[in-house]
């Protein structure tokens, strides 16, 4: 953080991956939102909270600019400020009525989440919402996924938030950006010179490739064969069968909130010997079991993957810097160190896979298709995983939203067609767990809810202390 303001976003060109998402919205089913329930002790002050709003918007200029494509969605989109920017557009409040609690918070991120966005306006909004009991308040933020991943999104955060109740006055506050940006044909130009230099350096990598190639053919040769095969490996089918309990899909999306203690679940995950990511994956497979058998139709393993972050120490906040594994969950093995030890040896492979970067891969040519042939071809993919799990390091120290204090901060990361996308997300001492999920593959969200609650005390128990996971609902 800088008196001119936060590092955070600072590209005005969407990345390869980020054109696919953003493209892909052609089907409904692909939508790329994300949103955070912050849990707050006490209602915020509004126009305190205005006000960080709109101070957030001059550190983070990226929550002034809209996305400009360009025509015929011919070039890479680009970020621009709003010439039209109200904040009173992004940031909305109401109260309960009273009586309502957390079954009608989840109900209003479940309708938050899954309205499209204006695409000329700025990709975000948020929610203020009052009266649940005891005094509290929920916070929803929902950001476009071309913003950020869930990391960038912590850093986002991070940045963002007080360390004490009371306003800092020593805080910078830069001006508002200033300026329209490109406009659509300045967009298409830029496209059209990156393409040009890109194929004015073509000469010279075919000669290094054919230099590197005659000394020493057979081992290029070899590099070539493997890199192709790890590409199907890593691409195709990751061996698993679908589900067919999970096998309907539909367009909505339904919420599930859980959290757990941090520390006795790290002492559950060394206990079992390993990460707290394996315990994480290993929770949920025992919750997909119980869930198969609880609805009469046991399975042996699910199709799942797995989000992994290439962001690098150096990489700025914003954007997506990810990967994914797809693999095989055997739901089937009831021993939860045995699920553990199972997870971290095909993630080590997955991870070890020469194309595992399969995103990366693939996005430079699907990003120039149509959003139509984007989403065919993405959906494929996507809408064949059972389980999508992601793990985030989140904010480990006490934080405060307009002198409120955050308590829970539940993750709901995009559901790209498939039957569940669970995220897990460590606030302070707590471990909070959001599962979105489709209702016509998950039909009984609350037996759903129950059975992760059972699958993440089967791996507590491994530690010893076994605290019961407390269900939002």
């Amino acid at each position: 953080m800088t008196d001119t303001g936060l590092s955070w976003g600072d590209s005005d060109e969407m990345s390869a991956f980020e054109t696919l998402m953003w493209r892909a919205e052609a089907d409904p089913a692909l939508r790329s939102t994300m949103v955070a329930l912050t849990v707050l002790d006490t209602a915020p002050d509004w126009p305190r909270l205005v006000a960080a709003h709109e101070w957030a918007t001059r550190m983070v200029p990226r929550f002034r600019d809209r996305v400009v494509e360009p025509p015929l969605g011919l070039g890479t989109p680009m970020w621009a400020p709003d010439p039209d920017f109200d904040l009173s557009r992004h940031l909305q409040h109401f109260s309960l009525p009273e009586g309502d609690g957390w079954p009608e918070v989840l109900a209003a991120a479940e309708h938050l989440a899954t309205s499209p966005f204006d695409r000329q306006r700025p990709p975000w909004e948020a929610l203020l919402i009052e009266g649940l009991p005891d005094g509290k308040a929920a916070y929803l933020l929902k950001l476009h996924h071309v913003t950020t991943d869930g990391l960038g999104s912590v850093a986002l955060l991070s940045g963002l938030l007080n360390r004490h109740r009371e306003t800092d006055p020593e805080k910078p506050q830069p001006l508002p950006p200033i300026g329209e940006g490109p406009g659509p044909w300045s967009a298409l130009g830029r496209q059209i010179r990156h393409d040009a230099e890109a194929l004015a350096s073509v000469p010279t990598h075919v000669l290094r490739a054919a230099g590197a190639a005659l000394r020493d053919p057979i081992a290029k040769a070899r590099d070539a064969v493997a890199f192709g095969m790890s590409a199907i490996r890593v691409i195709g089918d990751p061996g698993a069968a679908a589900s067919p309990l999970l096998a309907t899909r539909g367009p909505d999306w339904r919420f599930v909130a859980l959290d757990l203690p941090f520390k006795p679940f790290r002492a559950a995950a060394k206990a079992g010997g390993g990460s707290i990511n394996d315990a994480y994956v290993a929770a949920l497979l025992g919750g997909f079991r119980r869930y198969h058998e609880a609805m009469g139709v046991p399975a042996e393993e699910i199709r799942m993957a797995i989000p992994v972050s290439l962001r690098g120490a150096d990489d700025e906040g914003g954007g997506n810097k990810i990967a994914s594994l797809r693999l095989a969950g055997r739901i089937s093995e009831k021993d939860p160190a045995a699920r553990m030890r199972q997870v971290a040896g095909d993630v080590a492979r997955g991870r070890a896979e020469p194309a595992a970067d399969d995103i990366g891969l693939m996005s430079p040519v699907l990003a120039r298709l149509p959003g139509s042939a984007i989403a065919a071809v993405a959906g494929s993919v996507t809408k064949g995983n059972d389980l999508q799990a992601s793990n985030v390091p989140g904010i480990r120290e006490e934080v405060f939203l307009a002198g409120a204090r955050v308590e829970q901060m539940y993750p709901y990361a995009p559901r790209p067609g498939c039957a569940a996308m669970i995220t897990m997300l460590t606030h302070g001492d707590t471990c909070c767990v959001g599962a979105n999920i489709d209702p016509a593959a998950i039909t009984d969200r609350d037996l759903f809810g129950q059975c992760l609650v059972e699958g993440f005390a089967e791996v507590l128990a491994l530690g010893g202390e076994a605290p019961t996971p407390t269900l939002r609902g």
